[in-house]
């Protein structure tokens, strides 16, 4: 068992956010500056290729989970991201897709292949964080926990929410179903799916196949114009209701 090593700590606006490590994982957690006065639910998140744990993506979703709901809010450092260093699979996946971007050739195979490399690397580390977050008193082993991942982290999150019972919602998006639909089918919690109707590597078609995949009983598309990066963020104000209504917590006035 691993357990969290804090190694910073910061605080504004009602949220504190605490570096950590974690079997050597850098990662960060966002909670309620109301600490461990009343548990809350925990939702984990990854994020996409080519970022880290604290992108802006990341501490501006998990601040609306923590102002929004009071919830705790964790990610880490995917493998080769952040604060972790590159191997040489990596450097070399990573200058394939630059040559197949430069010569104007589908990047889709080639992010497919390095993300399910990455993703059997990370579902690991998410379950090893996962116990270690349950550990702590405001957050404990028996309340509700959510996932949130879009692009890179839907290739991480869609197989650790395969192999882990204990997520009880979750919000994916923005993937080819190549690697996924296959895990996606073993997976039957409520579930709410980004698709960009005019993205230009994963077509229609491959974004509705994910979608389908999926056995939840409720499950909810979340379709909008627009390309790859143009992903509206009351999207991101669409999953804090999400996970307020599947975990148990009633939203803030102001959120």
């Amino acid at each position: 068992m691993h357990s969290l090593q804090f190694t910073a700590e910061s605080s504004s606006n009602g949220v504190v956010e605490h570096d950590f490590t974690v079997g050597g994982v850098p990662g960060v957690l966002w909670s309620p500056a109301s600490g461990a006065a009343d548990r809350a639910p925990l939702v984990l998140m990854a994020h996409g290729g080519g970022n880290h744990k604290k992108h802006p993506a990341m501490a501006g979703r998990a601040r609306l989970l923590v102002a929004g709901c009071g919830f705790h809010v964790a990610v880490v450092d995917a493998p080769g991201h952040g604060d972790r260093p590159r191997t040489a699979h990596d450097e070399a996946e990573i200058a394939e897709l630059f040559r197949a971007r430069a010569a104007g050739e589908p990047e889709g195979p080639i992010v497919v292949r390095y993300n399910d490399h990455l993703a059997q690397l990370a579902v690991p580390e998410y379950r090893m964080l996962l116990d270690a977050l349950q550990e702590l008193p405001e957050i404990g082993s028996d309340g509700p926990v959510g996932f949130w991942g879009i692009n890179m982290g839907t290739a991480i999150g869609i197989p650790f929410v395969a192999a882990e019972p204990r997520v009880t919602a979750a919000v994916f998006g923005q993937h080819w179903p190549d690697v996924l639909a296959e895990k996606a089918k073993r997976i039957s919690i409520p579930i709410e799916f980004d698709l960009q109707w005019d993205d230009e590597h994963i077509s229609r078609e491959e974004g509705l196949a994910l979608f389908d995949a999926f056995a939840s009983k409720e499950k909810s598309l979340h379709v909008n114009a627009g390309a790859h990066k143009e992903l509206p963020r009351f999207e991101a104000d669409s999953a804090v209701r999400f996970f307020a209504r599947h975990l148990g917590r009633a939203l803030a006035p102001q959120a």
